[in-house]
């Protein structure tokens, strides 16, 4: 991405004086929506966009005491931290190579994807796609490190789970996850009732415990095929949660566009991890029947992409930048279906 206007660096030196989170909870999706945006050819949209979302939001709080080399395992998973991880990662990521710093905490993080209700993950690769794919600036990079603190602080597993039995395709497995039976409580109540996830993929497509007899590439491919499946699902399933249900296929695309950045020997267990985040998504909010998908007309991504600008809401935002990413005519319809059922912004 070469945004010549500069409005994305504009716009994350805007966000970078709030912090995560606002409401004691609820995530900032405003660098994930504007990178979103100036992606694909919004960027004249993105300050108006901000000048609404942006009173949302609150300031960094308050910094306790500095996160180090040496205490960094005490801090993780404490959000009343959040600030101390952020000045963690900008040190780092000032002082050493971001793919390096990226690489380091990566597999320290991702046991805990689920965490934040996968917004630290999700804003994490849309950051790593940005780096990239365009110029390294003191912003990107500066987003990066805000991305990381947010998912250190956070950080929190997933419980204990059973695998049920293997199941042959992304699709099927996606079919198989058990739904969670007390569903009136917030995304944390209901990921504690998680007991089990279908078996998938299979070690030969890289889950095992090592990298899998193909090695990285078919970890990719097998993301690949998770990506398409729960943005395909969300076509028939959205009724259930509009707004909940689009992370299970946002949280494995992020993982998916942070592979590049990564050594190989990382992406099978990026891809268990990515597989774990979308059922526990699924197990959360999914209905218990499908609807059948409308019948839309034709639209191009970048007819599609703009709709989705115009509604202006951040979930949808993020879901049609994923369903162009997968770029089939079942994906755009699921894109066509986040922007009927969620509500608009603008």
């Amino acid at each position: 991405m070469d945004d010549t206007t500069g409005t994305l660096d504009e716009a994350l030196e805007r966000i970078h004086v709030s912090g995560p989170e606002r409401d004691g909870w609820l995530s900032n999706h405003a660098p994930m929506a504007v990178e979103a945006l100036v992606r694909h050819g919004q960027a004249s949209a993105v300050h108006r966009w901000l000048d609404r979302y942006g009173p949302k939001l609150e300031e960094m709080p308050a910094a306790g005491s500095p996160v180090t080399a040496r205490n960094w395992h005490e801090a993780l998973g404490d959000p009343r931290r959040i600030a101390d991880w952020t000045a963690y990662f900008e040190r780092e990521t000032a002082d050493t190579p971001w793919r390096d710093v990226l690489t380091e905490w990566w597999p320290r993080l991702l046991p805990g994807i689920a965490a934040g209700a996968t917004h630290p993950a999700i804003r994490v690769g849309h950051s790593v796609r940005t780096l990239l794919t365009g110029e390294e600036s003191a912003p990107r990079v500066r987003e990066l490190a805000h991305a990381l603190g947010y998912w250190a602080a956070r950080h929190q597993p997933l419980p204990a789970l059973t695998p049920l039995g293997p199941a042959p395709s992304a699709a099927a497995a996606l079919d198989r996850v058990p739904l969670v039976p007390e569903r009136n409580g917030g995304i944390r109540d209901r990921f504690a009732q998680l007991t089990g996830f279908p078996d998938w993929p299979p070690p030969e497509q890289g889950a095992g415990p090592g990298p899998g007899p193909a090695g990285p590439e078919t970890a990719r491919s097998a993301l690949r095929e998770l990506v398409r499946a729960s943005t395909h699902r969300y076509a028939t399933h959205a009724h259930g949660d509009p707004i909940m249900l689009v992370h299970a296929a946002t949280a494995p695309n992020a993982v998916l566009r942070t592979l590049p950045a990564l050594p190989g020997e990382l992406w099978a267990p990026s891809l268990r991890a990515a597989w774990a985040a979308s059922a526990a998504v699924t197990a959360a909010y999914a209905p218990r029947e499908a609807a059948r998908v409308p019948a839309y007309g034709a639209a191009d991504a970048g007819e599609l992409f703009a709709r989705a600008a115009a509604h202006g809401d951040d979930h949808t935002i993020k879901f049609t930048d994923t369903a162009l990413d997968v770029g089939d005519a079942l994906a755009f319809s699921a894109a066509r279906r986040a922007i009927e059922l969620n509500p608009p912004v603008f």
